[in-house]
């Protein structure tokens, strides 16, 4: 577990942030309402079937979705159409509560969880091993440990890909 916050990535801390806030809101007003589950049970299956085919065949060749990523897609429109059925009526501005003390328990939710992963991000040197190091938006880099100290360059051979010829670049 320890792991696995120490290695969020800014874009899922703000995801788990989404669905933190939703969760309070869920809590809050939940309604057993039949109805209200099955559409959005039904337009988490019409967008989420859209936005699986619109990322997963955006370009020439299909991009591969792991099971976590296709979850995902569906769970978003899910939320989204539960969360303005929830608060319909209720006094919501956008997604804000109409009280400062719901609005405060939703925050204060996300900014523990948001803690709670910066506390795992500190605990980093008392781990045995080491996890990648990650650029702002998740990309993992090379550790600076593991950088070559001098770079090797090589003119292309005759028969390399950079010059139009079949052979596999040289290691």
């Amino acid at each position: 577990m320890i792991r696995y916050l120490r290695n969020l990535t800014p874009p899922r801390i703000i995801l788990w942030g989404y669905l933190l806030w939703y969760l309070v809101v869920l809590v809050r007003y939940f309604e057993p309402s039949p109805a209200l589950w099955l559409n959005s049970i039904g337009i988490s299956g019409i967008i989420g079937t859209g936005l699986v085919l619109s990322t997963s065949y955006a370009g020439r060749a299909r991009t591969p979705l792991d099971r976590f990523q296709i979850f995902r897609l569906y769970l978003m429109p899910f939320c989204v159409s539960s969360f303005a059925a929830l608060i319909k009526g209720r006094g919501f501005v956008l997604v804000f509560h109409p009280t400062l003390r719901d609005n405060a328990i939703a925050l204060g939710l996300v900014a523990s969880f948001v803690l709670l992963v910066f506390a795992a991000r500190a605990t980093r040197g008392s781990m045995s091993q080491e996890p990648p190091v990650l650029e702002p938006f998740g990309a993992p880099v090379a550790s600076p440990a593991a950088a070559p100290t001098a770079a090797v360059v090589t003119e292309p051979t005759p028969r390399s890909p950079e010059r139009g010829g079949f052979g596999t670049p040289a290691e």
